[in-house]
């Protein structure tokens, strides 16, 4: 018999793993949802949390470590295939009422009396559409099959932005009960004085990140260029920045001080279904010069400028400009800002609620 649900009451089991965005879309949202009443247990897939990860998680929610590995990590969809009977324990142990996938690949084949909600933060089939312009190879054609199955399994898809959505429905076809709900993230720190230099951050071994038009960029402008993030992927890929200053793997809360110091915040991506590093920089009145995709475009309109992101020339251009121009700066800070009063944790899991509510609502009907 299905549960009755109360918006303050769930039980909810969401995944997550420890590389990347989703790793602090997951620990934000469930911190939000923890403290509006509800109860959040997180399972891991792929490389283990650092001490500080787990103690950051720890502080106010179970979280448990599988041995399923994230569907990047493989080649073979079969090694996906134990999550069902993983999940079965920590399903029974905490009284579960509601699966939260941060893939809609963990989703296909689940089958468990409680409603199922899948988010598609990214996924390789969007990926080779707007990085490569074409369709996937043979070797990741069972990911676009999974995560159409997880879809379709699912009593609700969410995607982070329209333009996200519109890929994904360009790549796969109509999906049922596919919502937008905006990412949110926390309170910034008080903007700092500011520092005559562009800062940057991103996974930068993803060739989605876009590294090396950065890169590029970085030997024509008047401010140097610092970048902040992992130069080395867990599946061996790898860039270098001959121009722009790397900083590497950099924790969560000093990427957010140097953005709250730098005078302009740039973000290359060709690939961005979302894009939290750009949220946080704008929550830090930091003027944002954005690569021209579509998600950026809806998500930050006027309150941004845009450079064709193939183009280093295009950026560097955009930079030099902001950067010898103090009044500009300070109006695309302000702009930015008011922008990313629409992006609070608050409404995001708000927003998360009501789709919580209608999957319930899905599956009673099912």
């Amino acid at each position: 018999m299905l549960r009755t649900l109360t918006p303050r009451s769930r039980r909810i089991l969401m995944t997550v793993d420890a590389v990347g965005g989703v790793w602090r879309y997951a620990l934000d949202l469930a911190s939000e949802l923890v403290s509006g009443g509800d109860s959040v247990v997180l399972a891991g897939l792929g490389p283990p949390p650092s001490r500080q990860q787990a103690d950051e998680a720890e502080a106010f929610t179970t979280l448990i470590w599988l041995n399923t590995p994230p569907d990047w990590m493989t080649r073979d969809g079969g090694d996906l295939d134990a999550l069902p009977r993983e999940l079965h324990a920590p399903m029974r142990d905490h009284a579960i009422d509601l699966i939260h996938f941060n893939a809609p690949t963990q989703a296909a084949g689940f089958d468990a009396p409680c409603p199922v909600v899948v988010v598609s933060h990214s996924c390789v089939t969007t990926w080779f559409h707007a990085v490569r312009g074409q369709a996937l190879d043979s070797a990741w054609a069972w990911q676009k099959e999974r995560n159409r199955r997880g879809m379709d399994r699912a009593d609700a898809v969410i995607a982070p932005s329209r333009g996200h959505a519109d890929m994904l429905e360009t790549c796969y076809g109509p999906i049922a009960r596919l919502t937008v709900v905006g990412n949110g993230a926390r309170p910034v720190p008080k903007t700092e004085k500011r520092q005559p230099l562009v800062f940057a951050a991103a996974r930068w071994w993803d060739e989605g990140k876009n590294a090396a038009v950065v890169d590029q960029a970085a030997s024509l402008t008047r401010w140097p260029v610092f970048a902040a993030g992992s130069m080395h992927g867990p599946n061996g890929d790898h860039v270098s920045f001959s121009h722009a200053v790397p900083l590497g793997a950099v924790p969560s809360d000093e990427v957010r001080s140097l953005m709250a110091r730098a005078g302009i915040f740039v973000s290359p991506s060709i690939y961005e279904p979302f894009g939290l590093a750009a949220l946080e920089a704008a929550m830090s009145a930091t003027p944002l010069v954005l690569s021209d995709i579509a998600t950026y475009r809806e998500l930050w309109g006027e309150a941004a400028m845009f450079f064709d992101a193939r183009d280093p020339h295009d950026l560097a251009a955009c930079l030099n400009r902001l950067s010898s121009d103090a009044t500009l700066r300070r109006e695309l800070g302000q702009a930015a800002i008011r922008r990313s009063r629409r992006f609070s944790l608050a409404k995001q899991a708000a927003a998360m609620r009501g789709v919580y509510d209608k999957a319930a609502l899905a599956m009673a009907e099912r």
